[in-house]
């Protein structure tokens, strides 16, 4: 374990040399994890799982699940370990809980009646936890309910096990009825092809993590990219100059430098005409955006977000109206440019 300092606050990080998968076998050696449900994590974690030696089964809706398909087709196997999820939910001991929030929330008593006293109930969002009083997920008091929060999709999750990386995670603690919660945790969370962990709570996970999909991570960057974009084009600008001024150069070439060492080497390896503009206007943008993520996080923990979130999906025709709403976006003019731009990369270019 590595103690970190930032700003005088120390934090412990659990490295993959703490926990290496010989001692998560070993913690896990009597566990059955049934993963409840075949999305992105649920795949993502349930075949990192699998191709470390672990007991690992798949629940899954047989008679409506579309992912059914896709489990077989990954080599989960029907009556051996691919399952209902009520079969599954019987069968495991670590009952990792995956579903959509939706699915969670309708699905809960199936998964409450089949807990057994000293089962984990795993989460990797405290969404369900932490809004119960609309969502009505109340755990029992004598099963453990742990979480492991992988920083990044489970596409990401199993693409980064596949290529010998880890993706960083967070993990929580909610309820340690057998005292062994902690071990049982973070011993899955390597499991499941994680690179290095760090301590939170289902609370701080939610409250952090529905602020930065709304915001940096996915709504504002969608904001700030269209207009950037509208500005460009509503100024005379060609689509593809435009396009690859707001997004090509971001994501191909100064994003990978952030990622590598950080703003500052990123800024570092620019011109110093971009250097100065760059230094110069950041403080005006994060006084023009501070404020709206001030909102965001306000509403995010007073439930209002999670309310809007529950009663959207909760309708019957949510999957009609987000394919309309995703669609509305596919078919704006700068995603449309990229899709053709994207394909003049080199590698996307037929040799």
């Amino acid at each position: 374990m590595k103690t970190i300092e930032i700003s005088g606050q120390k934090e412990t990080i659990i490295e993959r040399s703490d926990y290496p998968i010989e001692k998560c076998r070993e913690i896990l050696d009597k566990e059955v994890t049934a993963v409840l449900g075949y999305g992105p994590q649920g795949r993502g974690q349930s075949l990192n799982m699998r191709d470390q030696g672990l007991n690992v089964i798949v629940g899954i809706n047989m008679e409506h699940d579309n992912s059914g398909e896709k489990a077989l087709a990954d080599g989960w196997v029907v009556g051996e370990n691919l399952f209902s999820i009520e079969e599954a939910a019987k069968r495991g001991t670590i009952l990792q809980f995956l579903l959509s929030d939706a699915g969670q929330i309708a699905l809960w008593p199936t998964i409450k009646e089949n807990l057994d006293e000293g089962n984990a109930l795993y989460f990797s969002h405290g969404f369900g936890i932490v809004f119960h009083e609309d969502t009505h997920i109340i755990p029992p008091e004598n099963v453990d309910v742990i979480l492991v929060a992988p920083k990044g999709s489970g596409l990401t999750v199993r693409t980064h096990f596949e290529a010998g990386r880890g993706i960083n995670s967070s993990w929580a603690v909610h309820q340690d009825y057998t005292g062994r919660a902690k071990d049982r945790c973070v011993a899955t969370a390597f499991a499941i092809g994680s690179g290095h962990l760090f301590e939170t709570t289902f609370a701080e996970e939610v409250h952090s993590d529905l602020t930065g999909e709304r915001c940096v991570l996915m709504g504002m960057l969608q904001g700030a990219f269209l207009a950037q974009y509208e500005v460009l084009r509503e100024h005379g600008h060609s689509a593809s100059e435009a396009y690859n001024e707001t997004i090509e150069e971001a994501l191909q070439s100064l994003y990978p430098l952030v990622a590598e060492k950080g703003m500052d080497w990123m800024y570092a390896n620019c011109s110093t005409t971009a250097q100065r503009g760059a230094l110069d206007w950041a403080p005006r943008f994060r006084d023009a955006i501070k404020p709206v993520i001030e909102d965001c996080y306000q509403r995010v923990i007073s439930g209002e977000e999670a309310r809007i979130a529950i009663e959207s999906n909760s309708q019957a025709d949510y999957r009609e109206k987000l394919e309309k709403e995703l669609e509305d976006v596919r078919n704006q003019e700068m995603w449309q440019a990229g899709k053709i731009l994207r394909q003049l990369r080199p590698e996307n270019i037929d040799q």
